[in-house]
């Protein structure tokens, strides 16, 4: 199985910006390997994990309405990484981000999801 690994969390000011980036690591098992999507979510102790942003294989990107205009995500396909910046950060949006990868794999394909271990963002004054 695919594993992520990301970078790029820390603690900024509100209005403050961060990127974060994730990047693959391991081999697919088999043939057919193939990205669907890219993306970040995040959770707050306690709470749903939200999507933020995604970024399928074609390009196209999709962000949650709290984030439009402020975020931007980013994908290298071939690399099997993605990026997230992130522009004029709130307090309430402190949370463990996570990267998440969606490919298909094996002969015939099968779907499969990767998450990250998550970094932490943490907006305050």
């Amino acid at each position: 199985q695919v594993q992520l690994v990301e970078s790029g969390g820390g603690s900024v000011q509100p209005g403050g910006s961060l990127r974060l980036s994730c990047a693959a690591s391991g081999a697919a098992s088999g043939g057919g390997f193939r990205v669907n999507s890219l993306g970040w979510h995040r959770q707050v102790p306690g709470k749903e994990r939200e999507r933020v942003a995604a970024v399928s294989a074609s390009g196209a990107t999709d962000y949650a309405k709290s984030v439009r205009g402020r975020f931007t995500a980013s994908a290298d396909i071939a690399k099997i990484a993605v990026y997230l910046q992130m522009d004029d950060l709130q307090p309430e949006e402190t949370a463990m981000y996570y990267c998440a990868l969606g490919y298909y794999d094996g002969n015939p394909p099968r779907h499969f999801a990767s998450w990250g271990q998550g970094t932490q963002v943490t907006v305050s004054s």
